[in-house]
């Protein structure tokens, strides 16, 4: 498969959010639909969903966006465009990262910022090294389908998001 040069989405943020949680850069679903976790295999939106205790998974998108805001929740990525064959978070290369410290410098209540999956937090974490944030880092099990660990599993991870939301 050739290589393509992959561009991720605009953040998905209000200024009052507590939580932001981080992916890599979108799938090749995602980027053809232009959403976020639009593969339906990807567990996304019922982790997330099970954080926020909304049924998120049977939102259609545009609502499962507005109980994120209303949640105080943002949504954005790592890594601002990078070359890949296909949606493999391992075949990334040439990666140009986001100023992610920049955009956790204009969210004044925010806690928490949550890496979805490895690359993610391999990523950011190098892009919030020394960032005037009190926001507390959490690495996350990826939600994608390309990790195995069971959804039970993931899941007493990803609740740990709550602390940020006073749920």
């Amino acid at each position: 498969m050739p290589t393509i040069r992959h561009a991720s989405f605009a953040p998905h943020v209000a200024p009052d959010a507590r939580l932001l949680i981080l992916g890599s850069l979108p799938g090749a679903r995602s980027l053809a639909e232009r959403r976020y976790y639009a593969h339906p295999t990807n567990q996304f939106w019922r982790l997330v969903g099970a954080v926020i205790d909304r049924p998120l998974a049977g939102f259609d998108y545009d609502a499962r966006l507005a109980a994120l805001r209303d949640a105080r929740v943002g949504l954005w990525d790592v890594i601002r465009s990078a070359e890949r064959a296909t949606s493999s978070d391992s075949l990334i290369r040439e990666a140009e990262a986001h100023d992610l410290a920049a955009l956790a410098a204009t969210l004044p209540a925010l806690r928490l910022i949550a890496f979805n999956g490895g690359k993610a937090a391999a990523i950011g974490r190098r892009q919030l090294a020394g960032a005037q944030t009190s926001a507390m880092l959490i690495d996350l099990p990826s939600s994608s389908a390309a990790n195995t660990t069971g959804f039970a599993a993931k899941l007493e991870q990803w609740l740990k998001l709550r602390t940020a939301l006073d749920v």
